[in-house]
């Protein structure tokens, strides 16, 4: 049994330095809910809309009415076409970009359009998402870690809750949970476009209207441009943003595979330490499950090593969620068990998200499809 245990040790090493950082992502999750910001800058947040997404009214009223004493809303679209009938807040700025840049993404050109729009006394640029809804104190959370000493850009992310909870609208919202371990106490990998926040200082300090050109991820060429500043970026688990959105097994698998050819493209050091993760993960899920079919006793414990951290890990992730977003403590009481039981059949959804992507160079976003490369 030597082979077996040559391919099972690093994958139990794996998982069993993977709960290191639990305790300290716990403590950092609550000390930043509980914290009260100081002085809060005055703020523009910034929303680009392409289309009808699941509750956009209610998307935009949220944004529209955060507890912050001093900031517009500015929502920005390609054309007024993008905008549907009814949904729009009455205080919101509208913006049009029209951009026609063809090797820029047409979200960064409307985010570019909507920072050049924003109001000259604003000290803080925020972006969401469309089809996120943030809490009240959304902006106040994301807002904090940028009063701190070398943090260059503060960033949420984003809790599927759907209602009702299908199948697999269940398993994204595991699958998608697991890119929240790559955010915590320590300098976060990356930024999320959907509730990222950066000092208007520190936007054109670090250039990032620069690397935002012939780019399609706005998030992606942030966390760059914070990075190559010298600057870190700090997890804000008060911006922890709902999401309502269901959709089908084709969709669910269209999804993931946009969202890791994107990593590959922008952050290939991130996208080959999963890739090399998942390989090592699900190889030995399956050595251990046979040899233990076969009868060889150590394999079942081996196996029950394995899994057992993940599934911790999906519970505590769905727990520190339930503390960010208390509004939704009912979903939580049905479905939290959700990111336990279901999260060593993510690991295998990640390899097949990984491996898909492994090849792709474009992607289909909003009826455009977008050829990416690295700028």
């Amino acid at each position: 049994m030597l082979w077996y245990w040559l391919l099972v040790s690093p994958a139990l090493l794996l998982a069993l330095l993977g709960l290191l950082g639990e305790g300290k992502r716990v403590e950092y999750v609550l000390r930043r809910l509980s914290e009260i910001p100081g002085v809060l800058p005055s703020a523009t947040v910034i929303v680009p809309v392409k289309g009808d997404d699941e509750g956009l009214r209610e998307n935009l009223a949220a944004l529209a009415s955060l507890d912050y004493p001093d900031y517009e809303l500015i929502v920005v679209a390609h054309s007024a076409s993008d905008i549907p009938p009814g949904v729009l807040p009455r205080h919101a700025k509208i913006v049009l970009a029209h951009g026609a840049d063809p090797n820029t993404g047409e979200k960064v050109q409307n985010l570019q359009a909507a920072v050049r729009a924003a109001r000259k006394r604003s000290e803080i640029f925020a972006f969401a998402d469309s089809d996120g809804r943030p809490t009240r104190a959304w902006l106040r959370a994301l807002a904090a870690p940028l009063a701190e000493s070398n943090v260059g850009a503060s960033t949420g992310y984003r809790w599927f809750v759907p209602q009702p909870a299908t199948f697999w609208s269940l398993i994204r919202g595991v699958w998608d949970a697991v890119a929240l371990g790559r955010l915590g106490a320590r300098n976060s990998d990356f930024a999320w476009g959907g509730a990222m926040a950066i000092r208007k200082e520190t936007f054109f300090a670090a250039r990032v209207p620069e690397f935002w050109k012939n780019t399609v991820s706005d998030d992606y060429a942030l966390s760059a441009a914070v990075r190559a500043a010298g600057l870190t970026i700090a997890f804000a688990p008060g911006a922890l943003t709902p999401c309502f959105e269901r959709l089908t097994c084709a969709q669910f698998f269209r999804w993931i595979r946009r969202q890791m050819t994107i990593t590959r493209v922008y952050n290939s050091r991130l996208w080959r330490l999963g890739l090399l993760a998942h390989v090592l993960y699900c190889a030995a899920m399956t050595a251990s499950a046979i040899v233990f079919i076969e009868g060889y006793t150590p394999g079942g414990i081996a196996l029950a090593t394995q899994l057992i951290p993940g599934m911790y890990k999906g519970w505590n992730r769905a727990a520190l969620a339930r503390r960010a977003l208390p509004e939704y403590d009912s979903w939580f009481r049905r479905h939290a068990w959700a990111h336990a039981v279901f999260n060593p059949l993510a690991t295998w959804v990640w390899l097949i998200a990984l491996v898909s992507s492994a090849t792709s160079s474009s992607i289909e976003w909003r009826g455009r499809r977008y050829r990416l490369r690295r700028a």
